[in-house]
């Protein structure tokens, strides 16, 4: 019985050509080989399973070949590409940073590369993820791969080249490998496929290539894992029941609903997929995904973004057409936004739910859906015209109706005109109400003279009536001359103007230093220097330093908003004096000292004659 070697291994590039997806990086490699410009450090980074290692070692071969090929290929037939086929070469040296990142590896190491080789010409040393050196290693490894032995080549390989110090990465030259595409997966999966024998769909390699996620190695672990459970013959349906993969058709039910505005089908359609055991942000996010495909099938340029098979192509093409690019742009939306409220939720189903009920409103504005009608914004008129309030006296209804009946004309009129609403009919019939007047010319009633606030209020809804937007220089002047007229006017007025002492003034300056935790410097300043008032809203601060007048004129513009409202006076000023000093003060003795101590606390001479205390 022949011993199984899973297909990653089994089917490992061994040349330069038989490298999947890095065309661009092998061309540049074996053009390398082939100018004799070798470097002596490289860094391979990229994601894992995209061929760095494989790389590596096919290059590590070629160099030390004996009998290279005519496309710089090595030969695999001398005497040291068969030691490296048979894992025997003592020219290529692999080290696992992952489990060796300590100094005392790179030691070993460096004292390994001063050996030279035995057969070829080169001695190659592979680091698989550099990355996990510890900082000390990475020092002690500076000068050897600065300047290594003729003889060396280093090989660093890592999926996380941020991690790596830069002066690592400026000894290296950096190849950075790119992601496998589908197509190339697809591509390769089938020559194993026909290779080992086994039976493919098109639809189902796609599943594979895109369920590895760009990496070659995982495909060919789905590839193995998926051969053992079908038995050689692998399907669409197998590969999704396998792998656990939504199905395309759930998909497309769901789009046929949300056009056709079906809240009921989409709920029960969300219910079985939750009970195969989906998770919801895996639903979700696939529907983001699925509307994204719709919406690159819509265009041609756009289609080859989509990768997979002629089939399910087919389809997603046919669906887009029942799709507007709109209804497409607000689906990727809101499906996107519950894929970022998904993990914040309480009630993820709900939310599932309510998504996919905004889906269904897209297409669909009727109330029995579910979405709210939205109405058009119209000008109304802004005088309603119910019936006047009936007066006390008879002579003041006739004139009142007559300007209403007046005023419904003109919004009328201003409602069917289309161009400026400030037209100069609008302005006239404007300033003959605002005058007091009306349509006859008769003067306003003698009770609108009597109160003149009511007649203040009667003339502010007239203007209003009367302007097309509602806004009118009348009734900007009209509300301030009632504000002006109100009680709390004077109140405001008077506001910031209040008058402090200069007691309140040194404990507001006191409660600022207090609430100073951070700045230290500032805190103490204030408190050994106080503030002494020269006129209602004009303070002095006198201070002996230019440092200490320069550090309060810095913090000045804060120091001042919280005294004025603290005192409630926003005309508060200060400035800041230096002390004048005429004579210079000399450095006072102990004895002095002690005297100034006694004046202010008597009890200490007692106490020093008590016990016979003396000054040293």
């Amino acid at each position: 019985m022949d011993t199984f070697v899973v297909s990653a291994r089994k089917y490992r590039p061994s040349t330069f050509k038989s490298v999947v997806g890095q065309e661009a990086l092998t061309t540049t490699l074996k053009n390398a080989i082939a100018g004799n410009k070798l470097a002596h450090a490289y860094l391979f980074s990229g994601p894992r399973g995209v061929g760095k290692t494989t790389c590596a070692r096919i290059f590590a071969k070629t160099i030390n070949c004996l009998n290279p090929a005519a496309d710089h290929e090595a030969c695999n037939q001398c005497e040291s590409c068969v030691a490296f086929n048979e894992q025997r070469s003592y020219n290529i040296h692999e080290l696992d940073a992952a489990s060796n990142n300590g100094v005392d590896d790179i030691r070993n190491l460096i004292d390994q590369v001063r050996v030279p080789p035995q057969i070829g010409r080169y001695k190659v040393y592979i680091i698989d993820e550099v990355h996990m050196l510890s900082q000390a290693a990475f020092n002690s490894f500076l000068k050897t791969l600065e300047e290594p032995p003729a003889h060396a080549i280093f090989i660093l390989a890592t999926t996380e080249k941020q991690k790596i110090i830069p002066t690592i990465l400026s000894r290296c030259q950096v190849y950075d490998f790119n992601r496998i595409t589908i197509a190339d997966t697809v591509a390769h999966l089938q020559y194993v496929a026909d290779q080992e024998g086994v039976i493919t769909e098109p639809e189902a390699l796609n599943i594979i290539a895109q369920k590895a996620d760009g990496g070659m190695r995982d495909a060919l672990s789905i590839f193995d894992q998926t051969v053992s459970y079908t038995g050689g013959n692998i399907t669409y349906q197998a590969v999704i029941e396998n792998l656990n993969v939504l199905d395309y058709e759930y998909y497309f039910r769901l789009s046929d609903a949300i056009l056709d505005g079906n809240v009921v089908e989409c709920l029960l359609i969300l219910n079985d997929i939750l009970n195969r055991g989906f998770e919801g942000q895996y639903i979700i996010s696939g529907i983001s995904n699925h509307f994204r495909d719709l919406l690159v099938c819509k265009d041609a340029a756009t289609a080859q973004l989509f990768q997979v098979g002629a089939s399910i192509r087919e389809r997603y093409v046919t669906m887009a057409q029942k799709c507007s690019n709109q209804f497409l742009y607000q689906a990727i939306e809101i499906s996107n936004e519950c894929d970022l409220n998904y993990r914040l939720s309480k009630n993820k189903r709900l939310l599932l739910e309510l998504s996919l009920i905004r889906l269904c409103q897209l297409s669909n504005r009727d109330d029995a859906s579910g979405m709210k009608t939205e109405k058009k914004r119209t000008i109304e008129p802004i005088v309603s015209k119910e019936k006047p309030a009936q007066t006390d006296t008879g002579q003041e209804k006739a004139p009142e109706t007559e300007k209403i009946t007046e005023k419904e004309k003109v919004t009328e009129r201003e409602t069917t005109t289309q161009g400026n609403p400030y037209s100069e009919k609008e302005n006239d019939s404007g300033k003959k109400n605002i005058s007091g007047t009306d349509n006859d010319g008769q003067k306003p009633a003698a009770s609108s003279i009597r109160k003149p606030a009511e007649a203040a209020v009667s003339l502010k809804k007239k203007t209003v009536s009367l302007s097309g937007m509602g806004v009118s220089l009348s009734s900007i002047t009209s509300k301030k001359e009632e504000e002006n007229s109100s009680p709390g006017s004077e109140a405001q007025q008077q506001n910031g103007k209040n008058l402090f002492t200069e007691s309140e003034l040194v404990n507001a300056w006191k409660d600022y230093a207090d609430s100073l935790n951070e700045e230290k410097l500032l805190k103490n300043t204030m408190t050994l220097y106080h503030p002494r008032m020269l006129s209602d809203t004009l303070f002095e601060v006198e201070v002996n330093t230019e440092l200490n007048k320069q550090y309060l004129t810095d913090h000045s513009i804060a120091l001042l908003s919280f005294l004025r409202e603290k005192l409630r006076n926003d005309d508060i000023t200060m400035t800041i004096r230096i002390a004048e000093t005429n004579a210079i003060k000399k450095p006072l003795t102990s004895r002095e000292i002690f005297d100034e101590m006694v004046q202010q606390n008597p009890s200490l001479q007692k106490l020093s004659d008590e016990f016979g205390l003396e000054l040293s």
